[in-house]
């Protein structure tokens, strides 16, 4: 069996996370449900444990605490990913609608089916560049700001900037012709 891999000061004696990362991780996950209007159905914890599993099984291996975080926010937008897939195909009808993806900061919210096209979107971006799609994760999904996010993958704010500004244009052309 695949055994989660984080860094060594991620990790207990039992291999469990410490709380340090158990509360950034949940963090991270109250980020991405305030961020979703109908992701009332999951708790934060869910989001966690279920991302935590996804993690697990997969047996990620990880670079460092950036890696781990970067790795976890693309877990919990896939465990929003699947649960607006089986909402989705339990509805009748449920077409999926018309999606934007707007600034991190910005308090408004996105409803949890636009998450399926916004990953597509996603995904495509990912066979291009992997790292404006982990820039689009931490500060997107994650919730971490320009300067956190240049710490986190050593670069300068200002790549950040750029990465930020080529993601969103990116995007919002495959958006607008989803």
């Amino acid at each position: 069996m695949h055994e989660l891999v984080t860094t060594t000061s991620a990790r207990d004696a039992n291999g469990r996370w410490d709380a340090a990362t158990y509360e950034e991780m949940l963090r991270i996950a109250r980020h991405h449900l305030r961020v979703y209007a109908n992701g009332a159905t999951l708790s934060t914890s869910d989001v966690v444990h279920e991302a935590y599993l996804k993690l697990h099984r997969a047996g990620s291996a990880c670079d460092g605490r950036t890696h781990f975080y970067a790795l976890a926010a693309r877990a919990m937008r896939h465990v929003l990913v699947d649960h607006a897939r089986r909402r989705m195909a339990a509805r009748r009808g449920g077409g999926a609608s018309f999606a934007t993806l707007r600034h991190a900061h910005e308090t408004s919210r996105l409803p949890l089916d636009d998450l399926i096209t916004i990953d597509d979107a996603l995904r495509r971006l990912e066979s291009l560049s992997p790292r404006l799609v982990t820039v689009v994760e931490l500060r997107f999904f994650g919730g971490f700001d320009d300067h956190e996010i240049a710490e986190r993958l050593a670069v300068s704010t200002r790549t950040i900037e750029r990465d930020w500004f080529k993601a969103r244009l990116f995007l919002a052309q495959a958006l607008s012709n989803a």
